[in-house]
């Protein structure tokens, strides 16, 4: 059995910004909170609890922290949080990725005049986020039935952003929707390009194999998609979290076999997978590197 491996799987740049962050915090001492999860790991979330590290999971939680350092996580959060750090008298240190803090700079912007269309996933924390930096109420689309029938002002342009995590095919689906019932649209695709990379490499090694290995965290946004497109492309694609997650019943017939990692997998969980297929089956080689 020979597997192959994406080149881009595991932590992206503003995951992997962001986990260092919290790290360097932990050096200094002192009580650090993160408000929310860091990042949609549990095997990562777990480590910096265990480190010490506390998750705030919502703003009355926040309220009533008077001391310690708040790290903003990587999905970013509502301006308002800010505000009640500072007033808290809260020390902030920004872990938000570069390419989300854009989607708050643009829909900030952009919110005053035009109405603000945001491709993603309603309830995901990085959506939340980018709705608490709109001066108007953003509408929030994920699927073509929903395209179909949003009632915009048409006196108003349509500024459209994306979860950087979005389906890019899905992206320009719904965009397509919207320009053709003609309505003044301004797009803007916030879809962070590693994804775009990973997802086009994950469908291309995916329609090579006979078995599909996608790591990551069940919260994890990027990950749910990376599933979603590899097994259209292979059937036998296999969802993990973790190594003790691979129970896996491969294809008597598969011969090759696709491992692939959402953004916020550390490169240990591919490694110990990898490690392990090594172990199950003896003529393991991993093409690609």
């Amino acid at each position: 059995m020979e597997v192959k491996l994406a080149k881009s799987a595991g932590f992206c740049f503003g995951v992997k910004r962001a986990v260092e962050q919290v790290y360097e915090q932990i050096e200094t001492g002192g009580k650090i909170y993160t408000y929310g999860p860091i990042i949609h790991n549990e095997e990562v979330v777990r480590d910096l609890e265990e480190r010490g590290v506390k998750v705030i999971h919502d703003e009355d939680e926040l309220a009533g922290i008077k001391e310690g350092t708040v790290v903003i996580r990587s999905h970013g959060v509502p301006s308002r949080i800010y505000d009640l750090i500072e007033q808290n008298g809260l020390e902030c240190v920004d872990a938000t990725c570069p390419f989300v803090k854009r989607i708050h700079n643009i829909v900030e912007k952009e919110s005053a005049q035009n109405q603000i269309i945001i491709i993603g996933n309603a309830g995901h924390p990085e959506v939340e986020g980018i709705m608490g930096w709109c001066h108007t109420p953003a509408e929030v689309i994920k699927s073509a039935q929903e395209a179909e029938n949003f009632e915009p002002d048409r006196e108003k342009t349509l500024c459209i952003v994306s979860q950087t995590t979005f389906n890019y095919n899905k992206f320009k689906e719904l965009v397509e929707i919207f320009q053709k019932r003609g309505y003044n649209v301004n797009v803007v695709n916030t879809i962070c390009n590693a994804t775009e990379v990973r997802q086009t490499e994950a469908a291309q090694i995916a329609a090579e194999v006979d078995a599909m290995i996608v790591i990551g965290g069940r919260h994890s946004s990027n990950t749910q998609k990376l599933y979603e497109i590899c097994r259209e492309k292979c059937k036998a694609t296999y969802f993990i979290q973790r190594l003790g997650d691979l129970h896996l019943e491969l294809p008597e017939t598969a011969v090759l076999v696709g491992i692939t990692a959402g953004a916020s997998t550390p490169n240990n969980i591919i490694e110990e997978v990898q490690n392990m297929i090594f172990r199950r089956f003896e003529s393991f080689t991993i093409l690609g590197e």
